[in-house]
């Protein structure tokens, strides 16, 4: 019987029945964040377009990124190719390089917010330029989930796609005409 018992431990659970596993609190271990960056849905969404957007030849200010994140946030673009999935960190090794060099200024055009308590959806219209003033060079919309938690807010996670001719922006989304767009 013990025998049997111990080949039986040997063996190799079945997928199906592996533990799960376990959650973990994702905000330990982030870098402290700038009270006036995370204190409301307004002043995170001000934070995470600014820290991402300046003229070409300016450092970012990375640790800043990664201060408005859980320690496991995803960044998501859905571009023709698929949707790609990867962390801050992944962000800032692959897109963080072209920003600095080429100027990126992306701002908000329009936002929707759906809050509930402590989480917030919020589809934020943007538009980028590689130079203040210059040619919006794309368009698109910003997915943000949003984590209230500790006294302040957290970005969870960002998907977004951008403008296509076969996929406009609805005019819903975009501010309404004759009224100041955002930013």
């Amino acid at each position: 019987m013990l025998l049997a018992l111990l080949a039986a431990a040997a063996q190799p659970q079945a997928q199906s029945q592996q533990r799960p596993t376990p959650f973990v609190v994702v905000t330990e271990g982030t870098i402290p964040a700038a009270p006036a960056d995370v204190a409301s849905v307004d002043s995170i969404m001000r934070a995470v377009y600014d820290v991402i957007s300046g003229p070409a030849g300016q450092k970012r200010d990375w640790n800043r990124m990664r201060s408005l994140f859980t320690a496991n946030a995803r960044l998501m673009p859905l571009a023709p190719s698929g949707l790609r999935s990867g962390g801050v960190e992944d962000y800032i090794a692959v897109s963080g390089p072209r920003l600095e060099a080429e100027g990126f200024i992306e701002r908000e055009l329009a936002r929707r917010v759906e809050q509930y308590g402590d989480i917030a959806h919020v589809f934020s219209t943007y538009e980028a330029r590689r130079q203040v003033g210059g040619p919006v060079i794309m368009r698109g919309i910003n997915s943000f989930q949003l984590a209230r938690h500790g006294g302040r807010w957290w970005v969870v996670s960002i998907m977004w796609q951008s403008e296509t001719p076969q996929n406009p922006i609805p005019p819903h989304y975009l501010p309404p005409a004759g009224t100041a767009e955002r930013g």
